[in-house]
């Protein structure tokens, strides 16, 4: 569990100390330490000297005994009477008690705290008592008591506003004051970039002090020495960095040194946008080298595809969408699943089971829906329709109470909340969500990860008793869970299942994407208040410190909803043949059911050699090369049985070149301009080319002369494709036609019969068109840019995206159809969803990429250099550099089973290509 293994960690690093940041207050720093002696009893015989440290913090004083069975002593600032050190009258009063070194505190009020070393609420001392420390270095008491003195004067100014800038002044001459110790670097050697001040985050409590980066390590050095003197993450071992939002400015940078974890290794705010910025250049720079900074558009692919799980899905978009462990006003979110807590077996093939992931929380009761909305429609500008949120500071705590008691007691001034509003059934939560007049909050990752423990009370922690007089102990479970670990293995299920699989995008929608504001979101009934979205106030704006002080702790308390990472629709999964099988916070894919030998068809015999093949994609090796062109290669047609290869080149001819003897045997020429592409009907009995005469010629291989001619087109016919008697040409004069065409030895005749059938017209030259695997679809693309996906059927454009700045070099779609790949002449790839539309990702290179070949995941191009380059298209990066031709690869074509290669290029040569298994 991301959250309490962290805390675990720290417990077990620093598990001498009672004492924690957590014991401060709200937006409270901790300044620094002295050890010292409480004394009690002074004018008694019984005097004794309770050994431990003395606590300075902005808005208390606390002192934390070495003796675990002593309470720590918690005494506000605010509630000090007198902060002083008693005078020295020994020679006029010989009976006047004086000890040297000691601070002498009076005050209306002091908390005691894990007395014997138990957490429990905090036990309130009132009536005016004098406290008296002794500090082990008597010089420094007068700079202690001036030190207290000037916090309690900022504690007693009456506005929060007041108080804060007072504080943040003391914090900044303090932090003014010192640097980084570069005694602390791990070598010698290292190299500078930058120092400034920051704070380090964690849950409910920041820590300031200097941060700190070299060419090897990432340093944060605490202004009080707490948890250590220094925080070091060495460059090499950081793996995800992402800008953060912290209480509403952008001033948050948090490191990963994990791929897949919900956890960081620090988290830092700083003072101000411009050291973060060139904080996140330096280590940004250190990593584009060995590090591909992913998209929420790059993860949605792998997702669709069934490359990563649903969980780590919704992983990966709460830290796009500034989630954070660390921020438990933007704790990352996830959805409920199930709707089912009262059945004895959990049927995860009923869609009954699942909650209807298409509306809100507030949405799911129709009744209460029809409240909010009569409320809603009589409440003056600005509008909301649920008063609460579905993820806040204390709903976070509210399910990790048990695992995360101290936090609770933070947020809530040293209390557990009322044992009736505690976290004390699954079903009676879920009820709530359902029915509660202002409960409409979703779930935490917990829900969906491996470690139970924040299910069962193991601390025996007391947590007060419910109406009707039973104890508050481990969260009742629904019957169809036998144990904790159970339960959440079941949640797991659920999560993974197909029914939410084909419906987690619409959830997506209204968390993360387009549902989530304005008209859409008013449509969906997934209206919150206005201080909830990102942007809805502009704190820089407000001149009042009271006034601004007063509405960040409302947001804070209030919760804050996700940065919105999309914008259109969402598309949905695609169901793959595969099942997932979780494993930690991780899937592997199992065979949803063995397949014997005697079942194996065809079919699934070619997708294993297909897949075999683009798992070798980058152990291409070049077999064979001919120079048989006098300019650059502009299209590679081959026959069925591969000993034919036929290419077209801005030379203007068509050669026929015979794999089997390695030897030129034709070259016709049917104009003097150049030929653009060129593809071989079934039966290999005709080559058709393009041309930019603007002309299609039709030869005969059986006759070796030209058979026909199309004057197609007004301008240069760029490409051309062929599927089942229709011929789809493209053109510059800014359309592709589509014809019907019946063979000449059909008809009986010297000549083919042509019919045009449909015109797709275009604003600009179309330099490229491409068939998906079912020939119901075509993808244009332009001169300018833009990309077009046509339903050729019905001659009707489906969408249109300006992808690219500058030509579209290649187009096409994935084997399944459901994505579409372009490349052009800004070395951008991009990858579009068919569905919707909508650009999904995209990467870019050093060079243009002229032509390319992919299987949905894995993309072979080749580029401008020469170069054939291997692509993981989830990563993002470039896997293998392939060295190829002297100019520009211009062309390229595989077979079937994707074994065979033959690309062609600017410097007039074929190449051929075998794969290394």
């Amino acid at each position: 569990m991301a959250f309490t293994r962290k805390r675990r960690q720290e417990q077990q690093l620093y598990s001498k100390e009672r004492f924690s940041l957590l014991l401060l207050n709200l937006e409270e720093y901790y300044f620094e330490q002295h050890t010292a002696n409480h004394i009690i009893n002074k004018d008694c015989r019984d005097e004794r000297k309770i050994r431990g440290s003395l606590k300075i913090c902005s808005k208390s004083i606390i002192f934390e005994p070495d003796e675990k069975i002593q309470p720590i002593i918690k005494i506000p600032l605010r509630d000090c009477i007198s902060i002083e050190a008693p005078e020295d009258n020994e020679a006029n009063n010989p009976f006047t008690w004086y000890t040297p070194g000691v601070i002498s505190v009076v005050s209306n009020q002091a908390f005691l705290i894990k007395e014997q070393n138990i957490i429990a609420p905090y036990k309130t001392e009132r009536g005016k008592t004098e406290y008296l420390f002794q500090l082990d270095v008597a010089g420094k008491v007068d700079d202690v008591i001036q030190t207290l003195l000037q916090l309690n004067r900022a504690s007693h100014l009456d506005k929060l506003g007041d108080q804060a800038a007072m504080i943040t002044a003391i914090l900044q001459s303090r932090l003014a004051r010192t640097s980084f110790d570069k005694n602390r670097f791990q070598n010698v050697s290292e190299t500078l970039h930058m120092e400034c001040e920051a704070e380090m985050v964690t849950p409910l409590v920041t820590n300031p002090g200097h941060v700190c980066i070299t060419d090897a390590n990432l340093y944060f050095q605490p202004l009080n020495g707490y948890p250590k003197p220094v925080v070091h993450i060495m460059m090499h071992n950081v793996r995800r960095i992402y800008k953060r939002r912290h209480g509403l400015m952008p001033l948050g940078l948090e490191v990963f040194c994990t791929e897949n974890d919900l956890c960081s290794d620090i988290y830092l705010k700083f003072y101000n946008s411009q050291d973060r910025d060139e904080l996140y250049f330096y280590i940004a720079t250190y990593l584009e080298n060995h590090i591909t900074e992913q998209t929420a558009e790059s993860y949605m692919l792998q997702w669709q595809r069934g490359h990563i799980s649903n969980y780590q899905y919704l992983l990966h978009l709460n830290n796009l969408a500034d989630r954070s462990c660390n921020d438990l006003s933007q704790y990352p979110v996830f959805p409920w699943i199930i709707a089912d807590y009262s059945s004895s077996e959990l049927d995860l093939t009923k869609p009954e089971t699942f909650r209807d992931l298409s509306k809100p929380v507030g949405a799911l009761n129709k009744e209460r829906l029809e409240r909010l909305l009569t409320r809603y429609r009589e409440m003056p500008e600005p509008k909301f329709m649920y008063g609460s949120h579905y993820s806040s500071p204390g709903y976070v705590l509210f399910y990790l109470v048990r695992v995360a008691p101290e936090y609770m007691l933070c947020l809530q001034n040293g209390k557990f909340d009322h044992a009736d509003r505690t976290f004390n059934s699954i079903a009676e939560t879920w009820k709530n969500c359902l029915d509660g007049a202002t409960d409409f909050k979703e779930l935490i990752p917990e829900f969906y990860e491996n470690d139970s423990s924040f299910l069962v009370n193991s601390l025996k922690l007391d947590l007060g008793k419910r109406q009707g007089g039973k104890m508050v102990e481990h969260v009742e479970l629904p019957p169809w869970a036998s144990d904790p670990d159970d339960f959440l293995q079941k949640s797991q299920n659920a999560l993974e299942s197909q029914y939410v699989s084909e419906h987690l995008h619409e959830w997506i929608d209204l968390i993360f994407g387009y549902k989530q504001k304005g008209s859409e979101a008013i449509a969906a009934h997934n209206v919150f208040h206005p201080l909830t979205y990102e942007g809805g106030v502009d704190l820089n704006s407000i001149m009042d410190p009271n006034e601004k002080v007063a509405l960040l702790t409302q947001i804070l308390e209030f919760g804050q909803t996700p940065k919105q990472l999309f914008t259109t629709p969402h598309p949905r999964r695609i169901i793959p043949k595969f099942k997932s099988l979780r494993t930690s916070s991780h899937n592997v894919s199992i065979a949803e059911s063995p397949v014997s030998p005697s079942e194996e068809s065809f079919e699934d015999l070619t997708e294993e050699s297909i897949t075999l093949a683009w798992n070798n994609i980058a152990k291409l090796k070049l077999d064979e090369q001919h120079k048989i062109h006098k300019e650059e290669i502009t299209g590679i047609a081959v026959s069925c049985d591969g000993s034919s290869v036929f290419t077209t080149s801005q030379d203007s001819t068509l050669k026929m070149f015979s794999k089997e003897s390695k030897m030129l045997q034709r070259s016709v020429s049917f104009s003097n301009m150049a030929l653009s592409s060129c593809l071989i009907l079934p039966g290999d009995t005709t080559v058709i080319s393009s041309s930019w005469d603007n002309h299609i010629y039709f030869y005969s291989v059986a006759f070796g002369r030209r058979q026909d001619t199309l004057m197609g087109h007004d301008d240069a016919v760029s490409k051309i494709c062929w599927h089942d008697n229709r011929l789809y040409s493209a053109s510059w004069d800014s359309t592709v036609k589509v014809w019907h065409c019946v063979p000449a030895e059909v008809l009986g005749t010297k000549r083919h019969h042509f019919e045009l059938l449909a015109e797709l017209e275009h604003d600009v030259s179309v330099n490229t068109i491409n068939l998906n695997a079912g020939n119901a679809m075509l993808v244009s693309g332009t001169k300018e840019g833009t990309i077009s996906i046509w339903d050729v059927t019905t001659a009707t454009m489906l969408h249109q995206l300006s992808c690219h700045s500058g030509t579209v070099y290649a187009a096409a779609f994935s084997p399944d159809s459901r994505h579409l790949l372009s490349t052009g002449e800004d070395g951008c790839f991009k990858v579009i969803d068919v569905q919707t539309g909508m650009l999904i990702s995209s990467m870019t290179s050093e060079q243009p990429q002229r032509c390319f070949k992919w299987d949905g995941h894995s993309v072979l191009s080749g580029s401008q250099s020469g170069e054939l380059l291997v692509w993981d298209l989830f990563a993002g990066k470039v896997i293998e550099r392939i060295k190829g031709h002297t100019g520009a690869v211009t062309c390229m074509w595989m077979n079937e089973q994707c074994s065979s290669i033959i690309t062609g290029g600017e410097d007039k040569q074929i190449m051929f290509w075998k794969l290394q298994y």
